[in-house]
């Protein structure tokens, strides 16, 4: 049994082809990525963090203007402004698993500090 009666007539053929227009679209792509990025109207990447306490600093952000926005949206629907309750709930759901990945982290963080200083030096 050989390769090209696997797949019908021409089967290496075929491959070899698909093959060629992969390696072509995969070059056009890192052409159109690299005029993209030498364009100077293309918009800026957010500059990453610069160190891990910044970035932390960021995710804590985060997670507070998440908390915020399911608090105002909770009084909103408590004061009975016509906000969608879906709306509310998807808010305060997102609110509880930023906190609660939060505190996940927090945890791993200490449990890291409390492996660190139990080390014999």
């Amino acid at each position: 049994m050989s390769v090209n009666s696997v797949g019908g007539g021409g089967g290496i053929d075929r491959v070899l082809a698909l093959r060629a227009q992969i390696l072509e679209r995969n070059q056009a792509l890192q052409r159109a990525n690299a005029t993209a990025a030498a364009t100077p109207l293309a918009p800026a990447a957010p500059a990453a963090p610069k160190s891990f306490a910044a970035s932390l600093e960021n995710a804590l952000a985060q997670v507070n203007a998440g908390q915020q926005r399911a608090g105002q949206l909770s009084e909103a629907y408590e004061r009975g402004e016509t906000i969608d309750i879906a709306k509310v709930m998807l808010a305060r759901q997102e609110a509880a698993v930023g906190f609660e990945a939060t505190l996940q982290v927090r945890n791993k963080l200490l449990s890291a500090y409390k492996d660190i200083m139990s080390m014999p030096v």
